[in-house]
């Protein structure tokens, strides 16, 4: 694989701005929650900074929340936002629409293990958000920039699959702040990671992803 300007094809990894059941730390994995005002917010900010990176294509997961999030780069950018319903959110299943405090209280076994009764498995997610940027990977040029603006469980799993963590060791990538993003760059051998979690000071996440994959407040 041969690599291209600055090493090869880039893809931007963009978690969807905050909504309400981010504020009350709710579930929401493919329920189509919209973002708040502040999402609005960030997801403006967000674009005026990643605009200047000259994406190629912009891509997003169906739901509305990832939508809106990436409508607001493809205004500013010039481009039109493209959809892949295989980048939404990990499905919760039992879970959606449900706090913390209620998952850990109902189900602590299953709590404990991050798996949701009736809700999808960690590798099928993996599996489908990494074919699914192989897919539109496919269609850039050499040097070009993919932006992918989707949730934050879905985006690290896919990062894990695509770096070809063993799945013992997905853990070790932490989770996405609100209308934060990672940077996946092409090389030789595969995908490097260049940047995680870029765009915000280090805060406290509230994501559909398991509970240790977020840091402590500081």
């Amino acid at each position: 694989m041969s690599e291209g300007k600055r090493g090869g094809r880039r893809v931007v990894f963009w978690r969807h701005g905050q909504t309400l059941w981010n504020v009350e730390q709710r579930f929401q994995g493919h329920t189509d929650i919209p973002l708040d005002e502040t999402g609005v917010a960030q997801a403006e900010r967000a674009a005026s900074l990643l605009a200047s990176l000259r994406p190629s294509l912009i891509v997003s997961s169906h739901l509305r929340r990832a939508q809106d999030t990436a409508a607001a780069l493809g205004t500013v950018a010039g481009l039109d936002v493209l959809v892949d319903k295989d980048l939404r959110e990990r499905g919760g299943g039992e879970w959606e629409g449900l706090t913390r405090a209620e998952i850990a209280a109902g189900w602590p076994v299953e709590y404990a293990e991050w798996e949701a009764p009736g809700g999808e498995a960690v590798t099928d997610v993996a599996d489908r958000v990494a074919a699914a940027t192989r897919r539109w990977v496919a269609r850039l040029e050499e040097g070009g920039l993919l932006v992918v603006a989707s949730h934050g469980a879905a985006i690290r799993l896919g990062l894990a699959r695509l770096l070809g963590l063993p799945e013992e060791l997905w853990s070790i990538l932490g989770g996405l702040s609100n209308c934060s993003w990672s940077v996946l760059q092409e090389g030789r051998k595969g995908w490097r990671l260049l940047e995680h979690n870029a765009g915000t000071l280090p805060e406290p996440i509230s994501s559909d992803d398991r509970p240790d994959s977020a840091p402590a407040a500081i």
